[in-house]
């Protein structure tokens, strides 16, 4: 009678074990996911607090590690990007925006001129490679380097807590969008993109961010009205939903889950910024429209 196999069973019927007790217990996923939410949001808040220059260099990390998992998904799906310029550019970007906002329309005309240069000089590099290389940078670096123009804009302790309360309007748009759209959600939002959306946790969502804006509207440490702000509340919160689903197509596209496995509970960095991505912009350009900063 063979034994050998014996261990190797009871193991593999423990894992087993294991792996369906967690199935059956949805709170260690959520205590997981909580948990890590909040230590990089208590790292990110940390560096805004600090200061414009812990910003930038925080922003440029988020910029590279998003950038990174994005040209690994296109990498699945059989593009070719040059990852040292389009890295180098994602990191460039938020550090440029602490010298002059003029600096970053001279980085993507550099990062154009040097792809061009690419392709013409690489007989074997497609176009769709020289796109997928400048769209990356652009779509992490540029877009994020709006966090650290709205740390500037206003200097100090004010400048701080708009830019977090920026950034928690849609952290919280996206926990009042989950907890309605799981307890109410019936109509759904995008179903062959993202099918755990719902017009339901939609609405939940604006709510959410509304109720940051107003509080930052009471604080009275800004020039602006109400009206001014849940206008911005509401614009921020739809934004950041077409970021989510922006970046949900582009993993439907090449057929992965998350872009990456680096926060427990949440993915990769792309996962956890693709609501920043547009929102933060969103807020910015708004708020330089409105005669804020």
């Amino acid at each position: 009678m063979d034994t050998s196999r014996e261990p190797q069973s009871t193991v593999r019927e423990q894992k087993d074990a294991s792996s369906e007790t967690r199935s059956r217990n949805p709170l260690h996923g959520l205590f997981v996911r909580a948990g890590f939410g909040l230590i990089y949001a208590g790292l990110f808040i940390a560096c805004l607090l600090m200061g414009t220059l812990t910003t930038a260099l925080f922003v440029a990390a988020m910029s590279w590690l998003c950038c990174f998992e994005f040209y690994r998904m296109m990498r699945l799906d059989g593009k070719v990007p040059n990852e040292l310029l389009g890295l180098a550019a994602a990191v460039l970007f938020p550090l440029s925006a602490l010298v002059h906002p003029l600096w970053l329309t001279a980085l993507i005309f550099l990062l154009v001129l040097s792809l061009g240069l690419w392709y013409v000089y690489s007989p074997r590099t497609r176009i769709a490679d020289v796109a997928v290389t400048a769209f990356g940078p652009i779509y992490t670096g540029f877009m994020m380097s709006a966090i650290v123009l709205l740390r500037e804009a206003i200097p100090g302790f004010p400048g701080a807590l708009l830019t977090v309360g920026v950034c928690a309007s849609l952290w919280v748009s996206d926990s009042f969008a989950y907890l309605v759209g799981s307890r109410i959600g019936k109509h759904k939002m995008a179903p062959k993109i993202s099918p755990n959306k719902s017009w339901e946790g939609f609405f939940g969502g604006l709510v959410g961010s509304a109720i940051i804006w107003c509080i930052l509207w009471a604080t009275g440490l800004y020039d602006l009205d109400l009206v001014l702000a849940i206008g911005i509340s509401l614009a921020v919160a739809i934004l950041g939903v077409f970021g989510d689903l922006i970046e949900s197509r582009i993993k439907r596209g090449v057929g992965v889950k998350d872009s990456g496995n680096l926060i427990p509970g949440h993915g990769g960095m792309l996962d956890r910024s693709d609501s920043l991505i547009f929102g933060c912009i969103t807020a910015y350009l708004l708020l330089m429209i409105g005669g804020v900063l």
